[in-house]
């Protein structure tokens, strides 16, 4: 697979695009469970699903199409070069106080770019869910990385993120992904409860890091994209819903700028095992206090 995928990035980024968006409307059709997810999710976040459903099952498939490219182009030809920056002075604004910075990226667009800018202008460590499959981990452990770093989403993999933006470097997190039960509360998402994870702003409150919101818009025909870097300047409240709830608020802003290109189909009203069932009530928070 690792070959495969190495053999694809050679190819063109729009013939790559074009192919992921013929599968992400096989998919569509074939599977009664994510086509009705996918409009249900529409719906409930007001949008017409007969207007943006099959622009949202081909943008998913470029999301994946793509993904050869974005992971093993490297050099003048790299995804990376491609993209154009939108609001890159909100980060200067951040570097130049010495705080660090909590990018918050949801599921929208070319996410998979996001930390691949960042780490153009420093450390950046991301947060990420090992895969369980593991041809699929061989390839994410293969991609060429630099100064871009990882972390698991475990207890473990929150003292680099503390290390790194107590030392003023950067922390990339996906906020619109369910957490494990424990690590989350119930907040409104496009006006649904969802459970939603308290890292970021428990990240914010114990290193005072400037948060960021950010999106990778794709273009189309292959032509690059744009990465939107929008400031947060809510200051969030402890309360953990709340706090929520406003990180929430702000995804939504960005997901109503480039709606057909959010992953829709993704079950984000889930409720995790052993999660509290009744929105709105917080979670047993894990302590960050002594992580060091």
């Amino acid at each position: 697979m690792l070959r495969l995928f190495r053999a694809l990035s050679h190819l063109p980024l729009g013939l790559l695009q074009a192919m992921g968006a013929l599968l992400g409307l096989v998919v569509y059709a074939a599977s009664p469970t994510y086509r009705k997810r996918l409009r249900a999710n529409l719906a409930q976040a007001g949008f017409a699903p007969q207007r943006l459903a099959l622009a949202v099952a081909s943008g998913t498939g470029r999301m994946l199409g793509e993904m050869p490219y974005v992971w093993f182009r490297t050099g003048r030809t790299a995804a990376v070069r491609r993209v154009r920056v939108v609001g890159r002075e909100w980060v200067d604004k951040a570097r130049s106080e010495g705080r660090g910075i909590l990018y918050l990226t949801p599921h929208l667009g070319c996410f998979e770019v996001s930390a691949q800018t960042a780490s153009e202008w420093g450390p950046i460590t991301v947060l990420y869910r090992p895969p369980r499959k593991a041809w699929i981990a061989s390839l994410v452990q293969s991609r060429p990385r630099g100064q871009l770093r990882t972390a698991p989403a475990t207890m473990a993999g929150m003292r680099p993120l503390l290390r790194a933006l107590r030392n003023g470097e950067a922390v990339g997190l996906l906020p619109d992904q369910a957490p494990a039960a424990g690590e989350g509360v119930w907040a409104p998402f496009f006006g649904r409860p969802a459970y939603t994870m308290t890292l970021p702003a428990r990240l914010a409150h114990l290193t005072g890091a400037r948060i960021i919101l950010v999106f990778v818009e794709r273009l189309s025909f292959g032509r690059g994209y744009v990465q939107h870097f929008l400031p947060f300047d809510q200051t969030l409240p402890e309360d953990p819903v709340q706090a929520a709830t406003r990180i929430n608020q702000g995804l939504e802003s960005l997901i109503r700028m480039r709606p057909e290109q959010y992953l829709w189909g993704y079950n984000r009203y889930k409720a995790p095992p052993g999660s509290l069932s009744q929105p709105g009530a917080p979670a047993v928070q894990p302590t960050l206090q002594a992580t060091t």
